[in-house]
């Protein structure tokens, strides 16, 4: 049987670069960062691994681009709805990073501890912690000098994700509501303490 090879389609450098690192994002879900083939994104995109490197010139760069706009993602899928504000928000806020976390655990251990051969952009792994910091203060309508409280919080509430997503659903010891009533009243206390 004959398999038909893909159509090349004309794209701009920027859509070539976004369809590529959605390709990329897509099998991350799959695997994690360091077994993401270019063979294979770029054999899905149409296009040679060569042509692949004319728009990240080499396999950390298209790696970091793939890291980058993962983070984006959980960035966006974990911002509470528009309309919630203060603890709400909050509270909202820890609830959707379980759900991430839970629904791709092994693409967020990738994401934010790499490993493998692929020797992560530690900046882009930070950026994403401090960013969920930032939102946090902005919620709350805290100063930038409650960064270290916040920035620990939220390093803390992604280590309470990651035990909790590893514990098979019927056998967690919380539910996700008391899981969050629980980060959301350590953040209270340490921002009482400090």
């Amino acid at each position: 049987m004959n398999e038909e090879a893909p159509r090349r389609t004309r794209m701009t450098q920027d859509e070539r670069r976004r369809q590529l690192v959605g390709i990329g994002l897509r099998m991350l879900v799959e695997r994690p960062i360091q077994e993401l083939a270019v063979d294979e994104v770029a054999k899905e995109a149409g296009i040679s691994r060569g042509l692949l490197f004319h728009y990240f010139p080499n396999k950390t760069a298209f790696h970091d681009a793939v890291v980058a706009a993962a983070g984006r993602r959980v960035v966006r899928n974990t911002a509470p709805d528009e309309d919630l504000t203060g603890w709400d928000a909050v509270a909202q806020f820890v609830e959707r990073f379980h759900e991430q976390v839970d629904r791709r655990r092994g693409s967020y251990l990738a994401l934010v501890f790499g490993g493998g051969s692929v020797t992560l952009d530690s900046e882009l792994v930070e950026d994403l912690r401090e960013t969920m910091g930032a939102r946090v203060r902005d919620l709350l309508g805290l100063p930038d000098s409650a960064a270290p409280v916040t920035d620990a919080w939220t390093a803390y509430v992604e280590a309470r994700a990651l035990r909790w997503s590893a514990t098979p659903a019927t056998e967690r010891p919380r539910s996700l509501a008391a899981e969050t009533d629980h980060c959301v009243r350590a953040l209270r206390a340490l921002l009482d303490l400090s």
